[in-house]
């Protein structure tokens, strides 16, 4: 990945480092209404293994690492997720996802948000794809258990290389308009479901990247869970030779700290 493409993620990096001295050298003056367990940090890291033997030869692996930190007015939302599969030494999927999320709290609903992402995909028809947004967020409805709603509209860029080995250079880079959507809901003191939706549409010709993340898990004991996932991303245009449907299904356990 070239040096310019490090820029969005620097920044977002830099914008953390900055709002941690403050927070250390700030008076506590207030709680954040959208985190009411004050954790500092927060987070869960996830791994499914599926090995096989006999009449095939498969290995799927499949991980997630998410943390959040927590200061006195921000949010921030750190995620990298990574999938492999291999059939009978041929490798089938190849995945490294990356996205850095910093959220500006006002109130107890609204807030801003700043966001950088990766994707590098070996299959996609694409050495890698790239966003950079901004935009304003609100909290619809929260409940004391952790449960809620939320919804964001925001602006910016996208960059979309196309693979190398494409016989084309016919890389998107435009603006974009972002539209976000998450629930989260605790269905019990040890289940808990949750519901993303993301969508990316192009200012200059509409093409669209629609990303639904739909998980169920529930706890084994104390900090372990089982969780099962199911991803599909959509995009409006993409390489020869490449599907415009990607989904998969995942199941991992979890253990949160």
């Amino acid at each position: 990945m070239k040096a310019r493409y490090h820029l969005p993620f620097i920044a977002l990096l830099a914008t953390q480092a900055v709002h941690a001295a403050e927070n250390e050298t700030t008076p506590a003056k207030k709680t954040n209404p959208q985190n009411k367990t004050q954790k500092p940090w927060q987070g869960s890291v996830e791994l499914g293994v599926i090995l096989t033997t006999g009449n095939s030869d498969t290995t799927n692996i499949n991980s997630k690492f998410n943390v959040v930190q927590q200061l006195e007015t921000w949010r921030n939302t750190y995620t990298f997720t990574s999938l492999y599969a291999n059939s009978d030494d041929t490798k089938t999927e190849e995945q490294y996802r990356g996205a850095i999320q910093s959220d500006y709290i006002f109130n107890d609903h609204q807030f801003w948000y700043i966001r950088g992402a990766y994707d590098k995909n070996l299959f996609s028809g694409y050495d890698y794809q790239s966003s950079a947004s901004t935009g304003y967020g609100n909290r619809f409805w929260q409940e004391e258990d952790g449960s809620y709603l939320e919804g964001s509209v925001g602006g910016g860029y996208r960059n979309n290389k196309i693979d190398e080995d494409n016989t084309t250079d016919d890389s998107e880079r435009i603006p974009i308009v972002r539209f976000s959507g998450t629930y989260e809901k605790h269905l019990s003191t040890t289940s808990l479901f949750k519901q993303e939706l993301n969508t990316e549409i192009g200012t200059e010709n509409g093409s669209s990247i629609t990303e639904s993340v739909s998980s169920l898990q529930a706890n084994v004991v104390d900090n372990l869970a089982m969780k099962v996932s199911y991803r599909v991303k959509y995009s409006s245009d993409v390489p020869a030779d490449t599907e415009k449907t990607d989904t998969e299904t995942t199941v991992s356990m979890l253990y949160s700290f």
